[in-house]
């Protein structure tokens, strides 16, 4: 097929044999390459989008993500426990002794808190099933933030938690994340999910997220933040040699859970 001159549909079969192909594409080298402006291909994108047949990111696209996880907190705490237990295990050995962790809303983050080490400890969390399970734990200084709790999340995300927020600098923070994309990033399904924890990462003095097989390479709606901007990534012990890598080529550091 000719590159240029292309009709509409034949512009978007392209776009989407490339997206299946390599799983991402760029808006400016699409329009270098079908000689359109990068004004056509945003457009392109957003109909495609549109359609379900792409997930829009900044500058281009992303093949469409595998669907979040759906339930309460509590419920997907119950999905691959296995899993998330052997990740909890591995993030919990980043918890420095009489540090400051914030754990946010988030089924891999309610593993963490039953995993963590028994040394002196200030956890703060914005979800109450954290806070529920550290309760009977005399060697953690727990803090709780609140206002309206979203119950989607499990965990406060509007103004008020915004406003306490601006008190924090935590020595470690772990992102609950909806994907873990080489390319898109950390993301989250919900807008004022993904405002919060933009915040806090930017306070915190280190991020992390643990990631199930699941979450690497899926894309959810709004981005958090940059690969690059991860302090640690912690993956499950088969994770793919070349996807690892990528990942830790990219700046972040990289941690496996135990087989």
């Amino acid at each position: 097929m000719k590159r240029d001159n292309l009709l509409l549909p034949e512009r978007h079969a392209l776009i989407l044999k490339q997206l299946n192909q390599e799983g991402r594409v760029l808006a400016a080298l699409l329009a270098r390459e079908l000689n359109v402006t990068e004004d056509t291909i945003r457009r392109d994108l957003r109909d495609m989008a549109a359609a379900g047949l792409c997930q829009k990111v900044y500058g281009g696209a992303v093949r469409m993500p595998a669907a979040p996880e759906s339930g309460t907190l509590v419920q997907r705490m119950e999905r691959h426990q296995s899993d998330k237990s052997r990740l909890a295990a591995a993030a919990a050995t980043l918890v420095p002794a009489g540090g400051t962790i914030f754990l946010d809303a988030g089924s891999s983050n309610l593993a963490i808190a039953e995993a963590l080490p028994q040394v002196p400890l200030t956890v703060l969390t914005n979800a109450p099933s954290i806070a529920a399970r550290l309760l009977d734990k005399p060697h953690i200084d727990l803090v709780m933030i609140g206002g309206r709790i979203k119950q989607s999340l499990g965990g406060s995300v509007g103004a008020t938690a915004l406003r306490e927020l601006e008190l924090m600098h935590p020595d470690l923070y772990f992102i609950g994340a909806c994907g873990v994309d080489l390319h898109a990033g950390v993301t989250a399904i919900d807008f004022e999910e993904a405002e919060f924890k933009r915040r806090l990462s930017a306070q915190s003095k280190a991020t992390a997220v643990v990631a199930t097989a699941s979450k690497i390479g899926a894309v959810a709606s709004y981005r958090v933040l940059a690969i690059p901007q991860l302090t640690h990534l912690i993956v499950e012990a088969d994770t793919n040699e070349d996807v690892a890598e990528a990942y830790a080529l990219a700046g972040t550091r990289l941690l496996r859970a135990e087989a």
